[in-house]
C-alpha cells in the first residue's frame, strides 16, 4: 500500500499530477469527487474535471463523508484518489449553515472535528492505494478575517496530518513535481 500526498497552488497542475500517478499504477481507479456546486461558475468546474477524466474510472462524489466512503472502496487491487481536501475541508467548515461572524475567533462545527479525526484514522489503515490531493493555500499573505484565517489554519493543520502519514509527498508547482518525502 502506497499512500501519496500530492498538494501546490491553484492550478498548479496537482490534479494532473496525481491523474497520472493513477494512470501508473495500472490498477481499477476510483476517484472521489469532493466538490459541490453550489454556483454556476462551480458546476463548470467540476464538468470539465469530469470530461478529463477516463470514462472508465469509478467516481463516487462525496462531499462530507469521506473516511467511510474511503473505508467501502479502498481494497489492494485498487487505486483511490481522492481530489481534493480542501473543498472537503470547506464543505465540513459549513456543513451545518454554520455562519461565522466577521470578526474574532470561530468556533467550527463538531462534525469538522469528526471527520477530520476519522479521515486520518482511515489513512493509517493497511487498504490499498491511496493519492489525495490538497492546495496550499498558506504561502501568500495573511489572510483578511477570520473566516478565511481559520480556513487557511485547518488547511496548513490538516496537510501536516495527512503528510506525516503518507509515504510519498510531492508538492507540484507549474506542472513540476518536487518530491518532499518518498521517492
Amino acid at each position: 500500500m502506497t499512500r501519496t500526498l500530492v498538494f501546490g497552488g491553484a492550478r498548479s497542475g496537482k490534479s494532473a499530477y496525481a491523474e497520472r500517478l493513477a494512470v501508473a499504477s495500472g490498477k481499477e481507479v476510483v476517484y472521489f469527487a469532493t466538490a459541490a456546486a453550489g454556483d454556476a461558475e462551480m458546476t463548470a468546474r467540476i464538468a470539465q474535471h469530469r470530461a478529463q477524466r477516463p470514462q472508465h474510472w469509478r467516481t463516487i462524489e462525496e462531499p462530507l463523508a469521506l473516511a467511510a466512503a474511503l473505508a467501502e472502496w479502498r481494497a489492494p487491487q485498487r487505486l483511490v484518489l481522492v481530489d481534493c481536501l480542501t473543498l472537503w475541508l470547506s464543505n465540513l467548515m459549513f456543513s451545518e449553515g454554520t455562519q461565522y461572524p466577521d470578526i474574532g475567533m470561530i468556533e467550527l462545527p463538531s462534525r469538522f472535528h469528526e471527520q477530520r479525526a476519522a479521515l486520518l484514522d482511515e489513512l493509517a489503515v493497511d487498504r490499498g492505494d491511496l493519492v489525495l490531493v490538497s492546495n496550499e493555500v498558506g504561502m501568500g499573505i495573511v489572510p483578511w478575517g477570520a473566516v478565511t484565517r481559520s480556513y487557511a489554519d485547518e488547511a496548513g493543520r490538516l496537510n501536516q496530518s495527512v503528510a506525516a502519514v503518507c509515504d510519498r509527498v510531492a508538492f507540484i508547482a507549474a506542472g513540476l513535481p518536487l518530491m518532499l518525502k518518498g521517492t
